[in-house]
């Protein structure tokens, strides 16, 4: 699509010119022109997409129009880059030795590289100004929303939504949606008296629109309430048209005829029509599709609440309009889950075999129906859409595996299939042109690839693809951008971290199919594979790697306009191809190496001006090169889990560092068993870190200390190897840092004190992490009120720390390990209102432990590892009414057998908990496991 080709090369055009502005010169004017002609097509664009996607629209100049347009927005990219690149060497090689007149008047010379610049700026120009004056051949129109463009209805009329098949399904060929029919159906009968929302949620294919259709039609719910209605609303909808298909649906039920005029009625007066027929009526209304969050704002003032148990069901692809409806009604939101293996299975048999084997699948396609079954990932039109085309073949395995192994080509191609595909689809085309680049960027990781959110959210940034919304951190509204997706049932969680946020995220296999056609389509990235022998498009913007061979960097063409490269495989990847591909790639914005087999990093990186992303996470490298220096606008440079110990002092000069990350973990536990990085002096230069961990802190010392305090946009930091003497130092910098949320503290020994007494306050502290002796617990901890993670190791303290943490209003998760506490009794009083995990691990003194009425209420998880000298359950376990897993890790035998549950004298205190997992140490090297399940009370 040429809408984000173009608003993305307009934003970065506006971007340069207000950077650059005063060294720009007589090519700000140029600048300007190819601004002035992007802004007049821009309002076009959706116009001009949906006519160039529809299928049935025989013109091929518009496509033709959308694909030069979207090549030319490329090209100004790249010219911006070069001459980024042009302005900064020149005026870098002169500063300090001529003024500000006098690198203009160098500059007025026109060099060789500046003269083909300005020859290419025309030439854009040029075709600019051309495609602008042809868009009036096509007859293309304005449009002035915000978001993309509405569901395409092409100019020959062939176009045909695949949604309605949904509204005809029969009854035997529903499967899997018993427990959500009987759970809308129980939310529409019974309940509150107010009206009710009740929102059906899911992402495309789901099978919502069934569902729905489903709960309309069962009599039962019919007979409950006085009208019905099943409405069809979808992205492109008018309320007056709505409102007329509801009083159609009203008096068409009872047989009358409809009231005089409706047809031309404005919507106040259909509105208040519809109002005043449902005032004393219980009715349900459902309405099926729903993409826009103010859908809401009018239809409920056609729906009264008239306190008799009226409903309105709504199924929508975005839990934001679910949520939207909250304001002035009560909502119930149920979340359509991907179909179970088993409830899978059942519906691929209905359909593939539906005419042969009795609906059974034959034993020889057994094992590549499961495969193609697990391709589909419990998505039920996936699932009916594939199953009814393999109907059709011959059941052979050589036809099943034929169709596995170029399912991406069927897709694209075969006229079964057709239907899914614009069905997923439909929830791009509705995206924001912002979001659309996002979710195009999980096409680039491998099938069933889980992403980390933060390694995500960095390449965004770096990409440009968020948008700077003044005081907000690029991070956070990065961060927006990610939940925004996940709401509109596009990206699935896969791990959520303690606090509720997610951890990693992914796509659904068939959608990112979906994603990899259209990055090929928008030349947005090329997926090079093991025996893949074409040569690149010169166009193509990324690279993912998924080969083992390191040959692919060195195919890459002089002046390469890729502008990000991905290693998903541990290739082989020598110094020489590395110097190579340095030296072609100097667009090169996001360099992601992570895990590949490299041993060295070439000084020639400092070549690759424009690179705002370095990953190295698990490669073998031991050292950076000090040309390092060079990438000013370098935002992330991941070094974990690498061999780097020592950086280069240039990388002091990075002024655009947002994130660096560097430590090496040993298997080893210990608290030297995470080594950090050594740092040169003047880190106080990297004024944009938000991120710094870890930090050996005896290598700079108390310079690092003093250092430490300009940083005052940190928002994590780690510190490695504190000494007692650095306490008060440490304090004073750590009060400067107004933006700190996570912060490690680890001593240089397990017996070295850490003085942080003297801090008076950090915030906006939501992770507080210390290893090292304590003299006591500092006293601004207990004021912490964001703190939601807390741990202590080698602490020593003498003092029952839980009195003084008891009332943190947000704590979440509390360890106490190796030594933290050394006293005998640990108390729980009434408290911790929110702690959900809590580990108790290396206590060697604790004999017992108690737990008050009122103690954590809401804790899910507790972790018991070594405490030799608990010989039972703690007192008042059994109260911990929502506990649902409990780990007990080389406990003593004399507990082990307290909570036997034949004959264990404490097993009655952990029959609420719904598994208990034991492991017992019988020998060296020798444990036995064991793991309790209590079913889960209903």
């Amino acid at each position: 699509m040429a809408e984000t080709a173009v608003l993305f090369a307009l934003e970065q055009l506006l971007q340069f010119l207000h950077e650059k502005a005063t060294i720009l010169g007589g090519v700000h004017t140029e600048f300007v022109d190819i601004k002035n002609e992007l802004e007049m097509i821009q309002v076009f664009l959706k116009d001009a997409d949906r006519r160039a996607a529809d299928e049935g629209n025989l013109n091929d100049g518009i496509k033709i129009w959308v694909r030069q347009l979207r090549e030319l927005s490329f090209r100004i990219e790249d010219v911006i880059a070069e001459y980024d690149i042009y302005m900064t060497r020149e005026t870098d090689h002169h500063v300090g030795c001529i003024g500000p007149l006098q690198k203009v008047l160098h500059l007025i010379k026109m060099p060789v590289p500046l003269l083909r610049l300005s020859g290419e700026i025309q030439d854009i120009k040029s075709l600019l100004s051309g495609l602008n004056k042809r868009k009036e051949e096509y007859k293309l129109q304005p449009s002035n929303e915000n978001g993309s463009s509405n569901t395409p209805v092409n100019q020959s009329g062939k176009w045909h939504d695949p949604r309605l098949v949904s509204l005809f399904i029969e009854e035997a060929e529903v499967v899997g949606f018993e427990k959500p029919s009987e759970q809308l159906i129980g939310w529409l009968m019974n309940g509150a008296t107010t009206r009710t929302v009740i929102s059906v949620v899911g992402m495309g294919g789901l099978g919502k629109t069934t569902l729905a259709k489903k709960v309309f039609d069962n009599q039962e719910t019919k007979g409950y309430f006085d009208c019905c209605a099943f409405i069809i609303v979808s992205q492109s909808y008018s309320i007056d048209a709505l409102l007329r298909n509801m009083l159609t649906n009203f008096f068409e039920e009872t047989n009358k005829p409809l009231p005089p005029g409706i047809n031309t009625m404005n919507k106040m007066s259909l509105i208040t029509i519809v109002r005043e027929y449902l005032q004393d009526k219980r009715y349900v209304i459902f309405f099926d599709d729903v993409w826009k969050e103010d859908f809401w704002e009018e239809i409920k003032l056609a729906t009264p609440d008239n306190n008799i148990g009226s409903r309105i069901v709504i199924t929508t692809r975005n839990l934001a309009v679910a949520n939207y409806c909250k304001k002035d009604s009560h909502v119930q939101v149920h979340k359509l889950h991907h179909l179970p293996p088993d409830k899978a299975w059942e519906l691929f048999c209905k359909k593939a075999f539906q005419l042969d084997f009795n609906g059974n699948c034959p034993s020889e396609l057994e094992d590549m129906s499961n495969e193609i079954v697990q391709k589909c990932e419990g998505l039920p039109l996936a699932i009916v859409a594939i199953g009814g085309l393999l109907s059709t073949k011959d059941k052979t395995v050589f036809e099943w595996r034929k169709l596995c192994q170029n399912l991406s080509f069927e897709l694209e191609r075969n006229p079964h299939l057709t239907s899914l595909t614009r069905i997923l689809c439909l929830s791009y085309d509705d995206l924001p042109y912002y979001l659309k680049s996002c979710i195009l960027y999980f096409g680039i990781y491998p099938e069933d690839y889980s992403i980390r959110c933060k390694r995500l959210i960095r390449q965004w940034i770096a990409e440009g693809f968020v948008i700077n919304e003044g005081k907000k951190a690029l991070e956070e509204v990065a961060e927006e951008y990610l939940l925004e997706l996940i709401r509109r049932s596009l990206v699935q969680v896969s791990i959520v971290n303690y606090d509720g946020k997610a951890l990693s995220c992914r796509i659904h296999d068939l959608l990112r199919e979906t994603m990899i056609r259209k990055m090929k389509d928008l030349s947005f990235c090329r997926v090079v594979y093991e025996d893949d022998q074409t040569t690149y498009d010169v166009k193509t913007r990324r690279l993912a790697i998924a080969t083992t061979s390191g040959d692919v960097l060195r195919s890459i063409g002089q002046n390469s306009s890729v502008r990000s490269v991905y290693m998903f495989e541990a290739g082989e990847l020598s110094p020489k191809s590395l110097k190579s591909f340095f030296a072609k790639s100097k667009l090169l914005k996001v360099l992601d190496l992570e895990g590949a087999s490299l041993s060295c990093v070439p000084n020639d990186l400092g070549n690759i001006f424009h690179l705002r992303y370095l990953n190295l996470r698990k490669a073998n490298v031991k050292d950076i090169p000090e040309s390092i220096g060079k990438l000013q606008n370098l935002e992330t440079l991941d070094l974990r889990e690498t061999l780097v110990h020592d950086l280069p002092s240039e990388i002091n000069k990075l002024k655009k560092l947002r994130h660096l990350l560097v430590y090496h973990r040993d298997i080893v536990y210990s608290i030297n068993g995470e080594t950090g990085v050594r740092l040169k002096e003047n880190i106080g230069n990297l004024t944009s870190l938000q991120k710094l961990y870890h930090v050996e802190a005896d290598h700079g010392g108390l310079d690092l200390m003093k250092e430490l305090r300009k940083l005052r946009q940190l928002r994590k930091l780690g510190l490695k190897k504190v000494r007692s003497e650095f306490g008060n130092t440490l304090c004073d910098s750590l009060k400067e840092m107004n933006f700190l949320e996570t912060l490690y503290i680890t001593a240089i020994t397990e017996d070295e004190i850490i003085d942080l007494q003297f801090i008076s306050s950090l915030r906006k502290l939501r992770q507080l992490h210390l290893f090292g002796r304590l003299e006591k617990l500092p006293i601004w901890v207990s004021r912490l009120e964001d703190l939601v993670r807390l741990s202590m190791h080698y602490s020593k303290l003498k003092d029952d720390p839980l009195k003084s943490l008891k009332d943190l209003p947000n704590l979440l998760r509390l360890s106490f390990s190796m030594e933290s506490y050394v006293g005998e009794v640990l108390h729980f009083e009434a408290g911790f209102q929110k702690l959900k995990n809590l580990y108790l691990m290396n206590l060697s003194k604790v004999n017992s432990i108690a737990i008050g009425n009122g103690a954590l209420p809401t804790i899910e998880q507790i972790n018991m590892t070594r405490l030799i000298q608990l010989k039972e359950m703690p007192s008042g376990f059994h109260m911990l009414e929502n506990l649902k897993t409990l780990y007990l890790t080389d406990m003593s035998h004399e507990f082990n057998q307290s909570i036997d549950p034949n004959d264990g004298t404490m097993y009655w205190a952990i029959q609420h908990v719904q598994t208990v997992s034991t492991r017992e140490k019988v020998g060296p090297n020798k444990y036995k496991y064991h793991t309790i399940r209590h079913p889960k009370e209903i």
